[in-house]
């Protein structure tokens, strides 16, 4: 069977019929084969190749993903123990930060406390008193409001000796005015927090 190419031009297709398909030119019967294959083909390639390149695709970049989330899972196991020791050495840490603070029957003898620092810096008190508690989020300010009269250095001596209290007390809103003759008046807002009284506002 030879396929001509020059044949295809002299076939008068009006004679060519779709019942008389043994009868055709071996032009077109090779024709008709190489369009049966094309059409073949690309029905075959979108029904099946392309759906299954499209998974292929999709199962690529879950592969990816799943690698991932495994490296940073896999790094998270395998310092699980550092984790356990750092959350239990800031448990600790926190207790400690936690003892730090006065509880319900500790506050009034912070007043005493303060009392006997700034007396045994040198200092005369002329007013001490609680402020109106500040309820946070998860702790309450205690404020105490401090008015004493002494020279300069009595001051630092004062404030020094307050640092170095086994609770917390920070000092805010310092005032300082000229009382004559060397001394002064100094003002400051003392305030001390008790944790975990804020949620019952």
């Amino acid at each position: 069977m030879n396929f001509d190419l020059k044949a295809i031009q002299n076939i008068d297709w009006n004679e060519i019929e779709l019942d008389n398909i043994g009868e055709w030119p071996v032009a077109v019967k090779v024709l008709c084969c190489v369009l049966v294959v094309i059409i073949t083909f690309v029905v075959g390639y979108s029904l099946l190749v392309s759906n299954s390149i499209e998974r292929y695709e999709h199962v690529v970049q879950q592969e990816v993903q799943l690698r991932n989330s495994y490296r940073i899972k896999y790094a998270r196991a395998n310092n699980l123990d550092l984790y356990r020791q750092q959350m239990k050495d800031m448990e600790a840490q926190f207790a400690q930060l936690l003892r730090q603070l006065p509880s319900s029957n500790e506050t009034p003898g912070l007043l005493d406390d303060l009392t006997y620092v700034g007396t045994s810096s040198g200092l005369t008190f002329l007013k001490i008193g609680w402020l109106p508690e500040n309820k946070k989020e998860f702790y309450t300010e205690l404020p105490i409001k401090l008015e004493v009269i002494g020279t300069y250095h009595e001051f630092g001596e004062f404030v020094s000796k307050v640092a170095q209290l086994p609770r917390i007390v920070s000092l805010h809103d310092f005032r300082i005015e000229n009382a004559g003759s060397s001394t002064l008046v100094f003002s400051v807002v003392a305030k001390t927090y008790r944790y975990g009284q804020g949620e019952e506002s």
